[in-house]
């Protein structure tokens, strides 16, 4: 497949619209060998059209003007796809960009045609096999509405229905560092347009993504307004530190608060510099001056926070180094996303958020149904405890089965339908069987915590954004110490259970190891909350 990029954007390969069409590219070659040339327009020499129409009836289809268009034309010509990539300008297409267009009269015949109802002309050369797309962005919130002139052009020369479009608002967006999570979704989306287009065409639900908003309107056009680094009171230049948090409040969904105002105070240490983010239900307002009681505290070089949004470095791997330190509530930095992910009417809740619901989870219960099962019914009474505990085990999989499993939930029932069948087969040893299978569970649960993911953090990762949170060190510390703990808790519940079950206490040993959890349980919340605030504070 032979591919010419016409690169009409005076920014050349610095361009937003370059990302596009370079994502569509690479989805075109997936499936394909191509061969791909590329025409950056500013850097060609292309006079403007005199309108003597020599290439009809002087030079028939040779211009009259001698530069770049001859070479242009010819590429032009061998392409088989060709790729129409400018930012919008003024409503169409940038200046020299129209200068190229209006220099495709050699292509053309003088002779009328009546296909169009405006009138036209019949091509010189057969022009059947090829295909084109456009592909840009603008500056708006949207693409509807803003590209009807160009529609109306490419229309006349290229036949309505006889091209594909990729038109994107927001374009601005792709040059912010900062926002690339979002623009990386839109260009996979764009790659997966390429792909389908060759072969055969975009197909419904990727037209419906490439349509959608980067951001709502209202967070985009705050964004938009507070990156021209001017105070919309005086029109004067504000600190670069300013502009960044605007930018970065301005990503606030409202749907995130929780009934309080929310004070965000960033203390810029290296350059001396502290501004307030006030979270309201109806908005948010930042503050450089007249400062209240922060509730969440961020002491932080600039240039630290700045590669964290850049997505440089690691928010909670930088915490971990002891880059920066927060004080007061952690509750915002643990859930950063929702306050500033803007997921509302944005491609992520169209499309990641959902996903995210929809899969499979792994879950505590099914992990611990059967050894509950096989504690309680083998205690009351060996024989039948042993067989309901080998049917616990086996339905546990049936009654979960729209829960991830992991391998937890292997080793629990594998583990449980063997010590039940050692207990049929040996019903005198259940003073030992029991304590056994207590060290065994404290034993996976230790043991766990010298793999890269300990036991805990599988079943609490849900809340923490799913498996992203196994990329945070933070979340898996707390959650070894936690999976230890409880490792600890069962290993010496095997110990107590084997010496009370001797003595006139063992009515007791149910209660006792029923409690315990229980008390442990309220503990890991506690400590789920505690420890990451205490470790950022240092």
């Amino acid at each position: 497949m032979k591919v010419l990029v016409i690169n009409g954007s005076p920014k050349g390969k610095k361009s937003n619209t370059y990302k596009l069409s370079q994502a569509f590219i690479g989805g075109l070659s997936e499936n394909n060998t191509i061969e791909c040339e590329e025409i950056i327009v500013r850097e060609k020499e292309i006079g403007t059209c005199i309108g003597c129409f020599g290439c009809w009836n002087k030079t028939p289809g040779v211009c009259v003007l001698h530069d770049d268009m001859k070479e242009i034309l010819d590429k032009m010509l061998w392409a088989d796809v060709v790729i129409w990539s400018f930012g919008l300008y003024y409503f169409n297409v940038p200046g020299k960009m129209k200068m190229l267009i209006d220099r495709q009269l050699p292509l053309a015949l003088p002779f009328m045609v009546g296909e169009s109802e405006s009138g036209g002309h019949p091509m010189r050369y057969d022009m059947s096999g090829k295909r084109h797309v456009i592909i840009s962005t603008c500056g708006f919130y949207t693409a509807k509405g803003n590209y009807g002139s160009v529609n109306e052009m490419f229309d006349h020369f290229l036949g309505k229905g006889g091209y594909e479009t990729i038109y994107c608002g927001q374009g601005e967006l792709f040059r912010v560092k900062e926002l690339h999570e979002r623009t990386d979704k839109y260009l996979e989306y764009v790659s997966r347009a390429g792909k389908e287009y060759s072969g055969g065409g975009i197909t419904k639900d990727t037209r419906a993504h490439l349509d959608e908003l980067l951001y709502p309107r209202d967070t985009f056009e705050r964004m938009a307004d507070a990156s021209w680094g001017i105070s919309k009171e005086d029109g004067k230049k504000e600190d670069e530190s300013l502009v960044f948090t605007r930018q970065m409040a301005s990503l606030y969904n409202k749907a995130s608060y929780n009934g309080k105002d929310i004070v965000l105070e960033m203390n810029y240490s290296d350059i001396e510099k502290t501004y307030q983010i006030i979270l309201k239900e109806d908005g948010y307002e930042v503050r450089t001056e007249d400062f209240i009681q922060p509730t969440t505290k961020v002491i932080t070089p600039y240039t630290v926070w700045r590669d964290i949004a850049a997505g440089k470095i690691s928010g909670s791997q930088a915490m971990m180094d002891k880059l920066y330190r927060v004080e007061g509530d952690f509750d915002l930095l643990l859930n950063w996303n929702k306050y500033f992910g803007s997921d509302e009417g944005a491609i992520s809740s169209g499309d990641s958020a959902a996903d995210r619901r929809k899969e499979k989870t792994p879950n505590l219960m099914l992990t611990l149904i059967p050894w509950i099962t096989f504690w309680v019914a083998v205690s009351v009474n060996s024989y039948f405890g042993a067989f309901i505990s080998i049917g616990a085990s086996a339905l546990s999989l049936l009654v979960f089965f729209r829960n991830r499993k992991t391998i937890y939930d292997v080793i629990s029932v594998d583990s449980v339908i063997g010590l039940s069948a050692l207990t049929l087969l040996f019903p005198g040893l259940v003073s030992y069987i029991l304590p056994c299978s207590y060290l065994a569970f404290g034993l996976m649960w230790s043991i766990s915590c010298l793999w890269k993911i300990p036991l805990t953090a599988w079943y609490s990762m849900k809340d923490y954004n799913g498996e992203e949170a196994f990329e945070n060190p933070l979340f898996l510390r707390t959650n070894r110490i936690l999976t230890l703990m409880w490792g600890i808790l069962y290993i010496l519940t095997s110990i107590w259970t084997f010496f009370l079950m001797a003595t006139p206490l063992s009515p007791f040993i149910s209660i006792i190891n029923n409690i315990m959890p229980l008390l442990m349980g309220v503990f890991t919340v506690w400590f789920q909350k505690w420890y990451p605030a205490h470790y950022a504070s240092k």
